[in-house]
């Protein structure tokens, strides 16, 4: 609620926000309908469960836990943040894109030998 209020201040009153949100239930709380309802300019688009490319912010937000985070420590939030924005401008300087490597028929094989797997196993 408060970073929909904050955006509501921030974001000039002219304009729509539109929000990409993954189908976690905090945004379908009575609380935050009854907002949208008296904020019509802000739209939610909500991703597909197991949505790929939220897959991969999600893997990005690893690489920062498992490369930066474990491996620091901070006394206050203010060097916890400015650890993680030298972070970021470390990566941005030198972005490595995720990709995939492999193949729609790769990935339906796999499924489909786990589900063979998995319905055979006597459970």
């Amino acid at each position: 609620m408060r970073f929909l209020a904050h955006l509501d201040r921030e974001v000039p009153a002219q304009l729509d926000v539109h929000l990409i949100l993954d189908n976690y239930s905090t945004h379908k709380t009575p609380e935050i309908h009854r907002w949208l309802l008296r904020h019509p300019r802000f739209h939610l688009h909500f991703t597909p469960t197991g949505g790929s490319w939220l897959n991969l912010v999600e893997r990005w937000f690893a690489e920062l836990t498992t490369n930066k985070l474990r491996r620091s420590s901070h006394r206050t939030v203010t060097e916890l943040s400015d650890d993680i924005t030298a972070w970021v401008k470390a990566w941005n300087a030198n972005p490595k894109p995720y990709k995939w490597v492999k193949s729609a028929d790769d990935i339906f094989e796999s499924i489909a030998s786990y589900c063979q797997r998995t319905s055979n196993s006597g459970h």
